[in-house]
């Protein structure tokens, strides 16, 4: 079961719709930092910090951290982890790290091998510009299919189920397929990851026998506009009959209407946070019962954009879905 969740984020964040359910909002985007980095490992820090005191916990209970996000050799998880100075499982899957952590996590309580694990990720927005794509002061005009990394970090606390009804419960968990359709422009995030979305909703409901209302809401993360819409045809032609008011995607309810952020919200904290803040109080308030979150990933490899030219953006991709029943 979720323990506990946190969700802090940053000065965009607080102007979308989402903004009341997060624990915490930053007014400055560097947080009294000296780098982005910086800031991008204080988001990580306050949101596990966060998670544990919402939890009733101590550091030494947690047996173990897994943690990743989108920089160099996932630095900030990896400073976090020397702060917390906990067992820690370094991963890395892009925007699919949320949910690829909730259920590694998840089985590891599961099998008896630990009693709490703290499953966490993040993404900051300028340092993934300055990461990832042209520096914000060369001042580059990005095309309406672009989407803007969100700045948050977010943490769960996953522990046994008590049987008390409490707290949402982690029933299933579909590990997804690497599924490159070939595209290349990394300003098209949400048309590479909407067939990869696909391939894991038809392989969850397939495999665990399930019809498609089964769940309340069913949640990507994050598409954005571009690749949700994108998603809606492919499960249209391919018969999977979710309804329509119940698919929703994290990139576009994070920010609504803002225009700044083009064709919506990405990054390691964009499905983290709409997941463990929106939904996690949707279903604590009896909104919701059944959710499953469907998080994805676009893997931007600058060794293979040298190195292949033509097929190299997107050489790999992954999806991890996981069931939330809240009781």
């Amino acid at each position: 079961m979720l323990l506990s969740t946190a969700a802090i984020g940053g000065p965009t964040e607080a102007k979308g719709p989402l903004a009341d359910d997060f624990d915490l909002l930053h007014a400055d985007i560097r947080m009294e930092q000296k780098s982005w980095e910086q800031a991008e490992r204080t988001l990580l820090d306050e949101a596990c910090q966060k998670a544990i005191e919402k939890a009733g916990l101590t550091k030494d209970a947690i047996s173990f951290f897994i943690a990743g996000d989108l920089m160099n050799q996932i630095i900030s998880s990896s400073f976090a982890a020397r702060t917390l100075a906990m067992p820690y499982l370094g991963i890395f899957g892009a925007c699919s790290t949320s949910m690829e952590g909730l259920a590694l996590a998840s089985l590891l309580v599961n099998t008896g091998s630990a009693r709490y694990v703290l499953a966490a990720t993040v993404s900051h927005n300028a340092a993934a510009e300055k990461h990832y794509r042209y520096p914000t002061e060369y001042g580059a005009q990005k095309p309406p299919t672009a989407q803007w990394t969100v700045t948050a970090g977010a943490a769960a606390i996953v522990a046994p189920n008590d049987g008390k009804g409490e707290h949402p419960v982690v029933t299933r968990a579909t590990i997804g397929r690497v599924v490159d359709m070939g595209l290349s422009d990394p300003f098209n995030m949400g048309a590479a990851m909407a067939p990869a979305a696909l391939d894991t909703l038809v392989s969850h409901f397939r495999d665990f026998d399930l019809p498609h209302d089964y769940y309340d809401l069913v949640l990507t993360g994050d598409l954005g506009r571009v690749g949700s819409r994108i998603l809606r045809d492919l499960m249209v032609e391919h018969r999977v009959n979710i309804p329509q008011d119940r698919y929703h995607d994290a990139g576009v309810l994070i920010y609504g209407d803002l225009p700044e952020v083009l064709a919506g919200g990405s990054g390691c904290g964009c499905s983290a946070s709409v997941a463990y803040g929106h939904v996690q109080r949707r279903l604590r308030d009896g909104e919701l019962r059944r959710v499953l979150v469907v998080a994805t990933g676009a893997l931007l490899s600058p060794h293979l954009v040298s190195a292949e030219g033509d097929h190299s953006v997107y050489r790999a991709r992954r999806r991890h879905g996981v069931a939330e029943r809240g009781l």
